[in-house]
């Protein structure tokens, strides 16, 4: 592990804030760290004994961890609204605000399958917030996906790939369209997979039910494209690994092994949603074994659960069942996304699935960043990001936010 401290943006000088104690920095888990915040940046990152002269107009001295502030790929919604459903800004940021106050400081914001008309409209909305600042993305999970594995996406308005309406969205989005979940074995898919490229969006293969050949090509086909059009991540991901996928047989391997493969070969990366419903613990530390490092993002896609109590929600019009903290469709009974915060997935990953403390907070922080291609502005505790800080106790139990340097109250 290096403990080598981050240039400094510029080096000494005063400070706003001053952090003192055990930090995830870019190099790994440093013991006695210090971490300089000025103007809502960091000036200065390091071991705190090599920390440069400066004057702190307030000092932290924290007792339990000291992360980045977390990146979240892959969120419906939570505090009880959800962005496929929200028709105004206000609603759209109760789910954003939920988040934050439990240190996801970046957010992409997820919508599902829904008509043209509706992915239109919700593109707009969400525009809007990316233009403020309030997210860092949007993703579109659907609509080219398959039918025989839609889990909670509505088959109503699944249709075949269409790169036009893949330009459209783009184009809405004024640049926000991050990533889009397509099926591999989609009509057009290679199609769509261009257009999302040319648009500056990263493709993202799953809900699939097509064979390991067809996941593969699907892979190869948008590392060129994405190489091409030099967009925002040279890798494409998968969508939430192993969940909305033919299951994996000895004999018809199928897309997640495909896909597990490439994770492997530093090819692609993996969302992973670690948190206890979605996957068994052991998978999510074989899936960490497995793939090159930095090659996983945990994710939680979340619904308008996440924070509220047991009951009834809806995703993207469908009714869904909330009960133990596990949601599934009130009709079907399909996993309906989830309900933790991506601190609950972090904890999870490192305390049931036995996943390293560095290693997980980097596929919740820089990992995710580097897709969205903002790994120079958030997703690091490396001097010239944003000040986007999370303590926690030694358990990884949220006691502070800091986004921009600011105390998060939302």
């Amino acid at each position: 592990m290096s403990t080598t401290p981050s240039p400094a943006v510029p080096h000494g000088g005063d400070a706003d804030l001053a952090v003192r104690g055990t930090a995830v920095l870019p190099g790994g888990l440093v013991p006695d760290a210090l971490v300089l915040v000025a103007g809502g940046t960091i000036r200065w990152s390091g071991p705190a004994a090599s920390a440069p002269e400066h004057r702190a107009t307030r000092t932290i001295e924290h007792e339990g961890l000291i992360l980045p502030g977390l990146v979240d790929l892959h969120c419906h919604g939570g505090g009880g609204a959800s962005f496929p459903d929200s028709t105004t800004s206000e609603e759209m940021l109760t789910a954003v605000h939920e988040h934050r106050r439990h240190g996801t400081t970046s957010l992409v914001a997820s919508l599902v399958t829904a008509s043209a008309d509706t992915l239109r409209a919700r593109v707009r909305d969400l525009a809007l917030l990316a233009a403020a600042g309030e997210i860092v993305g949007i993703h579109s999970e659907g609509p080219f996906v398959s039918v025989e594995r839609r889990g909670a996406q509505n088959a109503q308005h699944i249709v075949d790939g269409d790169p036009h309406l893949v330009a459209e969205l783009a184009e809405l989005g004024g640049g926000a369209l991050a990533t889009m979940t397509l099926a591999p074995e989609t009509p057009a898919a290679e199609a769509v997979i261009d257009a999302l490229a040319a648009a500056g969006a990263v493709p993202s293969l799953g809900h699939s039910d097509g064979s390991s050949a067809e996941m593969t090509a699907a892979i190869a086909r948008s590392t060129q494209a994405l190489r091409r059009h030099r967009g925002r991540s040279p890798l494409p991901t998968a969508t939430h690994l192993f969940n909305g996928m033919r299951p994996v047989h000895h004999r018809d391997p199928g897309p997640a092994l495909a896909a597990l493969d490439a994770g492997a070969r530093g090819e692609m990366v993996l969302e992973v949603i670690a948190d206890g419903v979605h996957l068994d613990a052991r998978t999510v530390a074989h899936v960490l074994a497995i793939a090159a490092p930095d090659h996983v993002a945990l994710v939680t896609d979340a619904m308008a659960a996440a924070g509220m109590a047991d009951g009834t929600y809806t995703l993207g019009a469908q009714e869904v069942t909330v009960a133990g903290g596990t949601a599934t469709l009130t009709d079907g009974g399909a996993i309906a996304g989830g309900t933790a915060h991506l601190i609950d997935v972090v904890r999870f990953a490192v305390q049931e699935a036995g996943v390293d403390l560095a290693v997980a907070v980097r596929a919740a922080s820089i990992v995710p960043a580097r897709v969205l291609g903002l790994e120079d502005s958030i997703g690091s505790l490396a001097a010239g990001r944003s000040a986007d800080l999370l303590l926690t106790d030694r358990g990884l139990q949220v006691t502070e936010v800091l986004r921009r340097g600011e105390i998060v109250t939302v």
